[in-house]
């Protein structure tokens, strides 16, 4: 086990020399799907880590989805940040702060696993999931998507992918659901030790092979 980097610096250059982040995954070795029925279409994202790509050199699953399907992205990810609104950079404060007059085509929004991790209050992230639902819904008048990391340890995480599904049973959102999907579970050792950096970031191969595959099939079924 490598020794815990003590800057930022250390941090980026221990994530680049990771395999999956080799220049063989990288989105400059994408090629374009010129009759997509994804092509020009408008999507805001809003996350945090994940939604970023911070195990990835800044590069995730829309980037990969912007240069195969020539997608227009709106990304507003910030690392750390959570959907309950009690700390600066929450994901309500900086929805709020986005343009009211973008065009968009789907608003996607990430299930933060920080809001896991420091343990919010599961009633306080609902209220929060559901806020940030009305309010897309209400400003940009497109679909609301979400998505879920893949597993991890969480015993809070899984009650928030609950949370979700049961608001995509009542017809508020549709779910991209990675944390019950059987084909993520069942990557091979070999391929998850590529594909991430820890149990919750992706590398570059991690969003090119395992994710944006299920983004992109998810998108398309929904928008086209």
């Amino acid at each position: 086990m490598p020794d815990r980097p003590k800057t930022f610096e250390e941090f980026l250059e221990m994530m680049k020399k990771l395999p999956g982040n080799a220049p063989e995954y990288d989105v400059s070795t994408i090629s374009r799907d010129e009759n997509s029925v994804l092509k020009g279409r408008s999507i805001i994202y809003l996350g945090s880590s994940v939604t970023f790509g911070a195990a990835s050199q800044e590069q995730s699953f829309i980037e990969f989805i912007d240069a195969s399907e020539g997608t227009l992205s709106v990304k507003e990810a910030v690392s750390g940040t959570t959907l309950v609104d009690d700390e600066p950079g929450s994901y309500i404060e900086r929805m709020l702060k986005l343009p009211k007059d973008i065009k968009a085509d789907a608003f996607v929004c990430q299930l933060s696993t920080n809001d896991a991790s420091k343990n919010k209050p599961l009633d306080k992230i609902v209220s929060s999931i559901e806020y940030i639902i009305d309010y897309a819904k209400n400003t940009w008048h497109c679909p609301v998507f979400f998505y879920t990391g893949t597993k991890f340890g969480s015993e809070l995480y899984g009650q928030m992918v609950d949370a979700i599904l049961k608001m995509e049973q009542e017809g508020k959102i549709k779910v991209l659901d990675l944390w019950n999907d059987p084909e993520m579970n069942a990557v091979s050792p070999k391929d998850y030790e590529l594909y991430m950096a820890d149990p919750i970031h992706p590398t570059k191969a991690g969003y090119l092979k395992w994710w944006t595959p299920k983004f992109i099939a998810f998108l398309k079924n929904n928008l086209a």
